[in-house]
């Protein structure tokens, strides 16, 4: 037996154009440990955003009424060649009822429950889901466990990373850019919860207030006349040397791992051609500039730029490390890892003119959430 519903899909096409639009399809019935989930929120993160739109002109879109058609740069299209032509599932999580289920013991026990879950295709009236990656939400909405895997899991592993540093010169605190974003908040409490240091990189005076304001300790605007000399001041006082950066391109990273051998090279008692020996790192999770990544260097030679997954890390731990992450997540859905929306919109009006225009922008404080 099949369900019928509607979802949101993306194609690049070879004309160098994305064509975003709301289609209807049928779900098969679940096998084995699949549930099938009937979507009752998933939010938009910018995780979303780039399969959704390839980095689209949409400014200059064809609208119509569940349906864009808009000009991407033909670089990038020409990059992802092999994606011509094919519907893409967007929405990588979400939260919602289950209505069925394979007959797996794992599924069987969550039917009928409200669940977060990870699909990969969560913009829809419907999904298929692995119970293992389901998260039993009990008394909470779907609305408040729809953001309970992506930012959480990330935020929770950034501070993990950094703790599995310790045996290589760090462990001891981070720095993360962007750090006003709703996963630079929920990492900002982490760090509190868990007694390690965060610099917290910002580009407004505004959004150091609200972090300060939320007991952030080190918050570094990169607007200032002085950045590179106020963080090498906030890294001295943490020994943050390891970093994570969701803007991607650009020089940000670059100017992290300046500052962070302005502070080693400080404390070396006698001169080194080389530079400093203290390791310094910064992980790429996102790509919010889409401009190259710029590297001087100028740091010596300890140390590393590197891309950081969630999928990957989270096959990295053991099962009983796993489920102590989402038992935390649970247990903290409304406090550390809570969400918060500027909009709430169906799968119509996410693909209207003013909605894509503005979530797209991806503004602090300012995510939308679907609601199938």
């Amino acid at each position: 037996m099949t369900t019928a519903g509607k979802q949101t899909v993306s194609t690049l096409n070879a004309d160098n154009t994305v064509t975003i639009e709301v289609i209807t399809r049928e779900w098969p019935a679940p096998t084995g440990n699949q549930v099938l989930v009937r979507m009752e929120a998933a939010p938009i993160n910018p995780s979303d955003l780039f399969l959704m739109t390839m980095a689209a002109d949409l400014a200059n879109a064809q609208y119509s009424p569940g349906k864009i058609v808009a000009p991407v740069d033909p670089a990038y299209a020409a990059a992802q060649k092999l994606r011509h032509g094919q519907r893409m599932d967007i929405g990588n999580e979400g939260a919602g009822e289950v209505v069925a289920a394979g007959d797996g013991p794992m599924a069987q026990a969550l039917l009928g429950q409200r669940v977060a879950c990870v699909p990969g295709h969560a913009f829809s009236q419907y999904a298929l889901a692995d119970a293992m990656m389901c998260l039993p939400l009990g008394e909470h909405s779907s609305e408040a466990g729809a953001a309970s895997f992506v930012n959480p899991m990330t935020a929770l592993g950034f501070a993990e990373t950094t703790r599995r540093d310790a045996g290589k010169g760090g462990g001891k605190a981070l720095l993360h850019l962007a750090a006003a974003s709703s996963l630079g908040q929920m990492l900002n409490r982490i760090c509190q919860e868990d007694g390690l240091e965060l610099v917290n990189i910002v580009r407004r005076e505004q959004q150091a207030e609200l972090l300060r304001e939320q007991g952030a300790s080190h918050v570094v605007n990169s607007s200032g006349e002085d950045f590179i000399g106020d963080l090498a001041r906030a890294i001295d006082q943490t020994d943050a040397f390891i970093g994570f950066d969701p803007i991607g391109g650009g020089d940000m990273s670059d100017k992290c791992l300046r500052a962070m051998e302005r502070v080693a090279a400080g404390r070396m008692s006698e001169f080194s051609r080389y530079g400093s020996e203290q390791m310094k790192r910064m992980y790429i999770y996102g790509r919010l500039d889409m401009r190259p990544t710029t590297l001087s260097p100028a740091y010596g030679f300890g140390w590393s730029v590197s891309g950081w997954l969630l999928m990957p890390f989270l096959a990295s731990l053991d099962m009983s490390q796993l489920m102590a992450m989402r038992q935390r997540v649970l247990d903290g859905l409304t406090t550390t890892f809570a969400s918060h929306y500027k909009a709430k919109v169906n799968l119509e009006e996410m693909l209207s003119k003013d909605a894509i225009m503005d979530y797209a922008q991806m503004k602090t404080g300012e995510k939308y959430l679907v609601v199938p």
